[in-house]
């Protein structure tokens, strides 16, 4: 049995994939045989073994299978190997974050032959009413004025939105959240201290883009959230460079428009993967924060 989640929508994606292990380790506690794997490092072969291997304790398995588009060899393999997934009672569960070319054989094969959803970015009526309900978890009330405001600051990254809903809803203790207390409580999702960050990377700046990056650390800032913002910010401009149109703060818009003009399609693409292979290797401990950071700079 295959399923198949995938999209931009990072959050929702990752909160699907959660529910999915949670109702699995519900039935079968004792996490023997809950498998994760990432495609991009990772030999097909060793991960057929593991499929293959029988269960000690008789019960079904769950692989969790992410990035398996990035790794052609192993996607050529997982399709010639097909039938032994279909048919099988363990669950092979593939997460793919961001788009898909929709003539690609493996995503025509999985849309055929597995439970499959897709996770798009929200937007418009569809994210105030996730913004609403995110408040409700906390049962408290907002105003269809504080929604926009907090949409205005911080676009649609569901990961800023529920921090931040998270503080507003404790700092209300229940009353009605306002535009006001938005104002008040939150900002853009960006701080010009990042844009001029990103603008020394921008400009191959290697010397002044440390320098700056300390500072954020002499003030407090977290290694993870300046890696986080960084991150956060790249992604916008690979959003404008492909066309695309940001709604977020216009503050924000205009500096993301004038960093844009610093780097080609490709460039972005590139550093935007880079990004995301330190990101799992600080999450695998393979890298420690602060090393990353510094690595980001010297390799960008």
């Amino acid at each position: 049995m295959i399923i198949f989640l995938y999209g931009p929508d990072t959050y929702r994606l990752k909160e699907k994939a959660r529910e999915v292990v949670a109702s699995y380790q519900k039935v079968r506690k004792s996490g023997l045989n809950l498998k994760y794997f990432d495609s991009t490092k990772l030999d097909f072969q060793d991960f057929i073994q593991e499929f293959q291997t029988a269960s000690m304790f008789k019960e079904k398995k769950l692989f969790v299978l992410k990035n398996i588009f990035s790794n052609q060899k192993f996607k050529n393999s997982f399709l010639e190997n097909s039938k032994k997934f279909t048919n099988s009672d363990n669950i092979v569960l593939i997460q793919e974050e961001g788009e898909i070319n929709p003539k690609d054989s493996l995503f025509d094969f999985l849309k055929k032959n597995s439970k499959t959803q897709e996770f798009q970015l929200l937007e418009g009526q569809k994210l105030k009413n996730w913004i609403k309900k995110e408040f409700e978890k906390y049962s408290t009330e907002v105003e269809i004025q504080a929604v926009e405001t907090l949409i205005n600051f911080m676009g649609n990254n569901l990961w800023r939105l529920s921090n931040e809903i998270k503080k507003i809803a404790a700092f209300g203790r229940g009353r009605k959240i306002t535009a006001k207390d938005v104002n008040v409580l939150s900002k853009p999702k960006i701080e010009a201290d990042i844009f001029k960050t990103i603008d020394a990377i921008a400009l191959k700046n290697k010397k002044q883009a440390l320098a700056l990056l300390h500072k954020h650390l002499e003030k407090g800032d977290s290694h993870l959230y300046l890696l986080a913002m960084i991150n956060f910010q790249f992604r916008n401009l690979l959003i404008l460079k492909s066309g695309c149109r940001l709604k977020m703060h216009p503050y924000v818009v205009r500096k993301t428009t004038h960093q844009a003009r610093a780097f080609s399609l490709e460039e972005l693409k590139k550093i935007y993967h880079k990004l995301f292979e330190i990101d799992y290797q600080i999450k695998t401990g393979r890298l420690d924060p602060q090393t990353a950071l510094d690595l980001l700079v010297a390799e960008i």
